[in-house]
């Protein structure tokens, strides 16, 4: 068996074409606004990919960056004014922070109509009681190419490797909901029969951030596997998954590839949300 590669790159560009059109008919045009904190390489390198993203669709940029040594009430205050500022239709604070900055302090004070991440509590909560309004883009992107590739999902045993709070944890949810309805097991570190609850899965999620940890064996026959994770070695960006393990699976979707250009596109998506 050959996995079907689940082409998330050109799957984007065509959410990309449809948000550009809905751009060219709105009155005024949409802002991004990102928040980043530190010369982290690969964080830089996302920003300035969602940036242009946002020039290829006709959406403006806010950025913001802020030196690795910001405080907490340093970050706290750009988010404020990304807040207050009338030009900014929605924001990111990109994640993770430097340690010495407080996450949940900085997420809380995230205005919740200009929260384009999904992340801030209130947010959360309203998702968790199923009142969707801005869902986390990873886990957005995720259903989206479950749903393109025509997955089945309700009744469907789904497996999580990761309990994070962008990806992991929101999943669970967006999966478990209706009319997704599939039934989610969440595993994390200290899971202790991983290997046999990966023979069971129908569908494999890994965000664990532990190169190639999934290698072939390791998963059913004809599951579909998601991979979401990314490790920086000696030979570049790699993903959870072991890229051989499409010679088993029924479809596949890579790093890179795969989740990142989705999770760019729901970002645009939901930034044409909050215009709204």
């Amino acid at each position: 068996m050959s996995a079907v590669i689940m082409d998330g790159k050109a799957f984007a560009e065509r959410i990309k074409g449809e948000i550009t059109n809905k751009v060219l008919k709105m009155d005024k045009k949409p802002a991004l606004g990102t928040i980043l904190v530190g010369s982290d390489p690969g964080s830089i390198a996302y920003v300035d990919g969602k940036h242009r993203d946002c020039a290829q669709v006709g959406i403006k940029s806010i950025k913001v960056n802020l030196p690795e040594s910001a405080t907490t009430a340093e970050v706290v205050k750009a988010v404020k004014e990304l807040n207050q500022n009338p030009e900014c239709t929605g924001f990111i604070v990109q994640l993770p922070l430097p340690k010495l900055v407080n996450t949940e302090e900085v997420l809380l004070a995230i205005d919740p109509n200009k929260d384009a991440d999904g992340l801030n509590p209130i947010n959360l909560g309203k998702f968790v009681l199923g009142k969707n309004t801005i869902i986390p883009c990873t886990p957005k992107a995720i259903l989206a190419l479950l749903t393109e590739y025509k997955v089945k999902l309700s009744g469907t045993k789904v497996l999580i490797v990761g309990r994070g709070t962008t990806v992991g944890r929101p999943l669970s949810i967006l999966l478990s909901q209706k009319p997704n309805n599939a039934t989610v097991t969440l595993a994390h570190s200290a899971t202790s029969n991983l290997s046999e609850l990966m023979k069971q899965a129908d569908i494999v999620v890994a965000a664990i951030g532990s190169a190639h940890f999934i290698k072939p064996g390791m998963i059913k026959y004809g599951a579909t596997v998601i991979d979401v994770g990314i490790t920086r070695t000696d030979q570049g960006l790699v993903g959870d998954v072991d890229p051989a393990v499409a010679q088993s699976v029924s479809a596949f979707a890579p790093m890179p590839g795969g989740v990142g250009p989705m999770t760019r596109a729901m970002l645009l998506n939901n930034i044409i949300e909050l215009a709204k």
